[in-house]
């Protein structure tokens, strides 16, 4: 028998060459596998239709969006995963996912290979190889577009040389990857960092200045995980969905930045990501209610440093499972509701309560019933400032 490639297929020109490609180069039987992690398009039926009509000896699809709702977006919303303070991780998330589903359709074809997509210049290439790398060490990689000149006109020519059944003729301006938790959209006039994006770039959100009734709703979590929207208990996933429909009507969750790959150069990204921003903006609100304040404080640092290692790719690694350890336990008392309003790109924080609250109204209060003893701060002061004293102390002597 042949040797065996699995290909992370998405059914798009690259990756639907690419299965006669390595067929011709390699002299391997190609498997095709596509997940489904809630981008959209076309049906499953479809996708594996066309692979197999590529050439594909086999087609393996997957209808993963409760998977990668679960086990992927609510720990990203637990740990408020933010890429340098703004990007949610929209692409990073899924790749894990793609990455564990490919490594276990290559165990169960017995494949020797596995092919990816993607360029030299971006971090996917990083994300899927080091995600192999961790799951199935064995497997070597094989890079068509990166590695063997696949350019697109070459694919072009390729693909009408062959007569493959794929439509070569419209070209998107954009490059485009999209998922249940948003969407990414580069190259074109974006490379321009001068040029503002313009309204045909977006497709998750509506233009937030379009006069509209602002929308006001209540999330439910518990230990920080979304379980219900206005008290209908509901799946991560129909929250998510849920919340992209109504964050994306007004508008909320479109970035406009220049990113810092992982392969060291600076990237011009534009995403929308609207249930995702919403999400995580409540879910701290309710961090910030029930979580202590030194725990919190600390929980920021473990956020970043999650989110850094996810978008390095480096989901299988052992100091993420650790990272990830201790932000569900920093959520055991993340329950309760946050009332939210979404209008005009926003979405803000308007009402929180929680039986597991740390707020306290007559400690926090300034009228009548106040239970705080204003005495005791006296001596609170002197003891905190007492370093700052001393040191200050010296300071003025060391200078006359």
């Amino acid at each position: 028998m042949s040797e065996r490639v699995v290909l992370a297929y998405s059914g798009g020109l690259d990756t639907s060459v690419a299965i006669g490609w390595i067929a011709e180069e390699t002299g391997a039987e190609v498997v095709a596998v596509a997940i489904d992690c809630g981008q959209g398009g076309e049906d499953l039926d479809a996708v594996r239709r066309r692979a197999l009509d590529c050439g594909a000896v086999e087609a393996v699809v997957a209808d993963a969006r409760d998977e990668f709702a679960t086990e992927y977006c609510v720990p990203a919303i637990r740990a408020n995963a933010l890429y340098m303070d703004r990007y949610p991780l929209v692409s990073a998330l899924s790749r894990p996912l793609i990455v564990k589903h490919l490594a276990e359709a290559a165990r169960y074809h017995g494949a020797t290979h596995v092919a990816h997509g993607c360029t030299g210049k971006g971090n996917d290439q990083v994300r899927f190889e080091a995600g192999l790398a961790a799951l199935f060490p064995e497997l070597r990689v094989l890079a068509p577009v990166r590695d063997s000149g696949m350019t697109r006109d070459r694919a072009i020519a390729f693909a009408e040389d062959k007569g493959l059944p794929i439509d070569v003729s419209r070209k998107s301006p954009y490059s485009i990857d999209q998922n249940l938790f948003g969407r990414a959209v580069e190259t074109g006039f974006l490379e321009d960092i001068w040029n503002g994006p313009i309204e045909d770039v977006y497709d998750y959100t509506r233009d937030p200045a379009e006069p509209r009734e602002p929308d006001e709703l209540v999330i439910t979590f518990a230990d920080g995980v979304p379980t219900a929207i206005d008290g209908r208990e509901l799946t991560p996933l129909q929250v998510i969905e849920e919340m992209n429909r109504r964050a994306g009507d007004h508008g909320v969750g479109r970035i406009d930045m220049v990113e810092d790959r992982l392969v060291g150069i600076k990237s011009r990204e534009v995403y929308e990501a609207p249930g995702a921003i919403a999400l995580i903006t409540a879910h701290q609100e309710l961090e910030n209610v029930t979580v202590e304040r030194e725990l919190a404080r600390y929980k920021r640092g473990v956020d970043q440093r999650w989110g850094e290692l996810v978008y390095d790719g480096l989901w299988f690694s052992p100091l993420k499972d650790a990272l990830q350890g201790f932000v569900a336990e920093a959520n055991r008392h993340v329950s309760g509701d946050i009332r939210m309003v979404l209008h005009g790109g926003r979405a803000v924080v308007t009402g929180r309560r929680s039986e597991t609250a740390l707020y306290d109204f007559d400690l926090a209060t300034y009228d009548t019933g106040d239970t705080y003893d204003q005495s005791a701060a006296r001596g609170f002061i002197d003891v905190f400032a007492m370093p700052g004293r001393i040191a200050g102390s010296r300071d003025r002597r060391a200078t006359r």
